[in-house]
């Protein structure tokens, strides 16, 4: 299949084009920054070194008129830019044979006021919010099979609800005492513009964002409850470690929990049970998503740590889990051994 990737020069993008290109079945064709854009005409692998050899594409500035050429030469179209970007292009995008894979959070949200409080504009294509399908990999595979416009959840959401939604799927959270999600990422989840606020001598530890970051309508919007959810930013490079307390319905029982988890990811491997709390080095550079609860039945409160890369399992390599599933192939097809495909 043949692919391109729109602001490869990020690290999502430079991550997806890594993936892409030792892909055995999807061909990167074209990388693309937009046309006003410092990285132009240079190399990926010139920005992003450890691409040498693999991804030595130049970085083509796309303009506006190219749009439409690009949704009928391509089979997929990835979308690793602002989310103004992303809505502006997606009505030309959509337009042909391409199905697109759009990792901003312009089509998340479906509730366009909701849309519009949390990202500071208007959302002006409704059909095209309305059909977009949440590309929560591990759990919308039927959605994402049938979709042409895949929205990529948010790397905090992909830690928080692959940890709760096999307890409330299974209806064993208390309704009445919303689920506490305490998170910390790594400055790449700012993106590679240099920033005050992102850089390593003035990251400490903190919580931003608190009781208003974006991320929280997505996450109660398809988990379905609400959440308080509060992100810290932390001084390291990559990583989510999210730490989640929820308390459970009257009379439910650790075996139940264990086996809501083990059934709901018993088939993939990019789910990983642990025996032990998960920490980032199990994840980092790698696919996973690791999980391991505590409970305690006298109070009835569950504690669930989700550990995953924010660059990887949080954005990139679950872009490719959705691609791989429109593609109809496994959906950890290129992103674990042949090892693991066999044990399935």
């Amino acid at each position: 299949m043949k692919t391109c990737v729109i602001g490869a020069s990020g690290y999502t993008g430079a991550e997806l084009c890594r993936l892409l290109a030792n892909h055995p079945l999807f061909e990167l064709s074209d990388v693309y920054v937009s046309s006003g854009s410092a990285d132009a005409h240079k190399l990926l692998s010139d920005l992003h070194g450890q691409l040498a050899g693999t991804v030595d594409l130049p970085l083509q500035p796309l303009e506006d008129e190219a749009l439409a050429s690009l949704a009928n030469d391509m089979d997929l179209i990835f979308l690793a830019t602002p989310h103004e970007a992303s809505h502006d292009w997606m009505p030309v995008l959509t337009s042909g044979k391409a199905k697109i894979l759009d990792l901003s959070g312009a089509f998340r949200i479906k509730h366009t006021e909701t849309f519009k409080a949390f990202y500071g504009f208007d959302h002006m294509y409704t059909e095209l919010l309305s059909s977009a399908v949440y590309g929560l990999a591990d759990w919308h595979a039927a959605q994402i099979a049938d979709a042409r416009l895949i929205a990529v959840p948010g790397c905090y959401p992909t830690a928080a609800l692959t940890a709760l939604k096999p307890l409330f799927q299974n209806g064993l959270l208390d309704d009445s005492v919303r689920p506490i999600i305490n998170a910390v990422s790594g400055v790449s989840g700012a993106g590679r513009k240099a920033a005050l606020s992102n850089s390593f001598c003035e990251v400490s530890l903190q919580a931003y964002g608190v009781l208003q970051h974006r991320h929280t309508p997505e996450i109660e919007a398809y988990l379905g409850c609400p959440v308080i959810f509060t992100p810290h930013l932390g001084n390291f490079k990559r990583g989510i470690l999210a730490t989640i307390t929820a308390k459970l319905a009257a009379g439910i029982s650790a075996k139940q929990v264990n086996d809501a988890y083990y059934e709901a990811y018993a088939k993939t491997p990019i789910v990983r049970m642990r025996t032990q709390f998960p920490k980032l080095d199990d994840v980092v550079g790698s696919p996973y998503c690791d999980l391991h609860w505590k409970y305690d039945p006298q109070s009835r409160y569950l504690v669930v740590t989700s550990a995953i890369d924010n660059l990887l399992k949080g954005a990139a390599s679950q872009a490719m889990q959705c691609a791989n599933i429109v593609a109809g192939l496994p959906s950890h097809q290129g992103l674990v051994s042949s090892k693991q495909d066999g044990a399935l």
